[in-house]
């Protein structure tokens, strides 16, 4: 059998020299003219780069991977849909990886990094463990999280506000005159619901609101556990008037126990989310929610993964994306713009000058320890609602 083409035959078949066909097939800079030629020669002749020999030889892969909880959950495909098309610019393609949250898959990814099958790594993990952080002090590639992680951490970092999601959450609910406002958490030890429970209590003792333990109730970030709760909440204080939901899907599980219950929403109970999906919009009755920048902090991790892919080696970068609240039926009203509106916009027509207050928006405690939520960002982005198979079930990946 007669052997395949090789670098020699190529530069025969292109008029070029073996230097220059060298050049093109290893991506180095060359005449465009030049790489017209060597890559016509090449397709006529049938060669196959060997991307594996390729990247042994450079150390470079030309892939870099993104790690989430679930690749079905809303919050972590706004995510995607501005990493991918950002690193396919540069030249990268995206490899994806679906952890479920599962700590040993995480630290699994990162200290396969040694093996050099990526050249970097965007990871948006739902709890930040003392092996995370370990793994990150000593990782073989760049790494940019998702999420909120202790000071000092040898990573960028890239996180959304959700302290000052939920002030604005709750002092909209406020403004409408509520005052039964209960909280439906995720699980404490995830950052999201550390950092969300806090923001609550913080709100309500700012606004002169009485903490009240009978009107927080922690489940999970899915839907049907969602609803669950609020099942069990609504039998312990049924007069509640308001619900501050720490993520999309459990709020989406509230309006399904609302509903069954024959109370109107937002005419008898006033619902709020998290993480501003493209469920919130498309639910029954649209939903209010807090959006936490999923595709803005999607968009900004790639970009300071690439920068540190183009030799950036300073001091590790910390971005914040403020939350902004979109309002919509289920706290305004039916025939209210489904297109939603901001906050300041709604709060100012009800009289109340707290609406766009960041106090609450520091990073401080549960919201830079506690690890990820499943919220969203999570099984709760962005990123365990629901029944964790359709897609309004999966967790959201908000942080």
């Amino acid at each position: 059998m007669a052997d395949g083409p090789t670098i020699n035959t190529i530069a025969e078949r292109a008029g070029v020299s073996i230097a220059s066909v060298s050049r093109v097939l290893n991506g180095l800079p060359t005449r465009q003219e030049t790489v017209r030629k060597v890559m016509a020669a090449a397709d006529e002749l049938g060669y196959v780069r060997n991307a594996v020999a390729r990247s042994l030889k450079s150390r470079r892969t030309h892939q870099v991977a993104f790690a989430m909880a679930d690749v079905g959950n809303p919050a972590y495909l706004a995510m995607l849909r501005q990493i991918q098309p950002v690193l396919k610019a540069a030249g990268y393609r995206l490899v994806l990886h679906s952890t479920d949250a599962v700590v040993v898959d995480e630290i699994d990814v990162l200290h396969s990094l040694g093996e050099r099958y990526v050249d970097g790594l965007i990871m948006s993990p739902l709890r930040v463990t003392e092996a995370h952080l370990q793994m990150l002090a000593t990782a073989r590639a760049p790494v940019v999280i998702i999420g909120s992680v202790p000071e000092g951490t040898r990573a960028d970092n890239v996180r959304a506000d959700s302290r000052t999601g939920v002030r604005l959450a709750v002092d909209h609910l406020y403004a409408l005159g509520r005052r039964r406002i209960a909280m439906i958490n995720g699980p404490l030890d995830t950052v999201p619901g550390a950092a969300r429970g806090a923001a609550y209590r913080e709100a309500l003792r700012d606004l002169g609101l009485p903490y009240d333990e009978s009107l927080v109730q922690i489940g999970d970030f899915y839907r049907q556990e969602g609803a669950a709760a609020v099942a069990a909440l609504l039998a312990r204080v049924p007069d509640v008037d308001a619900l501050m939901c720490a993520n999309d899907l459990i709020a989406l599980g509230a309006l399904d126990v609302l509903r069954a219950a024959g109370k109107r929403v937002p005419e008898d109970v006033a619902v709020v989310g998290m993480d501003d999906t493209e469920l919130a919009a498309a639910s029954w009755p649209s939903l209010t929610s807090v959006s936490l920048g999923s595709a803005e902090r999607g968009k900004a991790a790639a970009e300071l993964l690439l920068e540190r892919l183009q030799g950036d080696d300073g001091e590790p970068r910390v971005v914040t994306v403020p939350p902004r609240l979109v309002v919509r039926a289920s706290t305004a009203g039916a025939g209210y713009d489904s297109a939603g509106e901001t906050t300041a916009d709604h709060d100012d027509r009800a009289g109340d000058d707290r609406a766009g207050d960041d106090r609450a928006g520091d990073d401080r405690a549960g919201d830079d320890r506690a690890g990820d939520g499943r919220a969203g960002d999570d099984r709760a982005g962005d990123d365990r609602a629901g029944d964790g198979r359709a897609g309004d079930g999966r967790k959201e990946g908000g942080q």
